[in-house]
């Protein structure tokens, strides 16, 4: 009976993944990889590689994965499930590892550096800053389970918001934004962050969906809401 590694591969650049990661994945047998990895963490291993990018809320492919995770590890030794960002944010890590655990099989999490705080600050824009009073911040995903927007009670009046996953439902997410925070709130919407196709949109709260359409912003991207927006002008320069 194998072992099952939930590892964090970081937010798209590859040289951000840990180094613990990094030594497991040239171990691997066998690496279940997802969407978002770079291919680069794939070239320095001999391992079996099986994709399973999955879009949002496909849940029979979950199914299918929980079960190839248990099925490769009663017949290897070091089976890698290899997840963008952080397993544990939004990631659906907790998820793979309990049935792994439920099946008699041992699981351990790897962390990752997470996408809410490593693309932001990748495109000039650090999450806290006393330089405006952002003493706070705050991640959401925009959607709930079942594609439902995220309801209104879990975004916070003050302080910075990172919202992940929202591109898709970008005209529901505005409405509810809106309802909250100030129309005239700094924003950045930052698409495929710390990759070489990084792009970055500033404007103001009200114009977020018309940034998103008439850019064509696609999936992944990363909305970034509050005053430290407005430290890009100073910071992106030194980066």
């Amino acid at each position: 009976m194998g072992k099952v590694y939930i590892i964090g591969a970081g937010p798209g650049d590859p040289d951000l993944i840990t180094l613990k990661a990094y030594n497991l994945i040239k171990k691997a047998d066998v690496i279940i990889y997802d969407r978002l990895i770079s291919k680069k963490l794939l070239q320095n291993t001999n391992a079996e590689l099986i994709y399973v990018g999955k879009e949002i809320g496909d849940s029979e492919l979950q199914d299918y994965i929980n079960n190839l995770l248990v099925e490769k590890a009663k017949v290897k030794d070091i089976v890698v499930r290899l997840k963008g960002g952080d397993p544990y944010i939004f990631g659906r890590g907790e998820e793979e590892c309990i049935y792994v655990m439920s099946n008699g099989i041992e699981c351990e999490v790897v962390p990752g550096i997470t996408s809410a705080i490593a693309v932001p600050a990748y495109a000039g824009i650090p999450v806290t800053s006393r330089l405006v009073s952002a003493s706070s911040f705050t991640v959401i995903t925009a959607t709930r389970a079942y594609n439902k927007i995220i309801d209104k009670d879990y975004i916070p009046k003050k302080g910075t918001l990172v919202i992940l996953m929202g591109i898709h439902v970008i005209k529901e997410l505005e409405k509810v934004l809106l309802s909250i925070r100030d129309p005239k709130e700094k924003i950045a919407i930052i698409e495929n962050g710390t990759t070489e196709n990084q792009r970055v949109f500033i404007g103001t709260l009200d114009q977020l969906s018309k940034l998103v359409e008439e850019n064509n912003v696609k999936s992944p991207a990363i909305i970034v809401v509050g005053d430290v927006v407005k430290l890009r002008d100073r910071l992106w320069k030194l980066t």
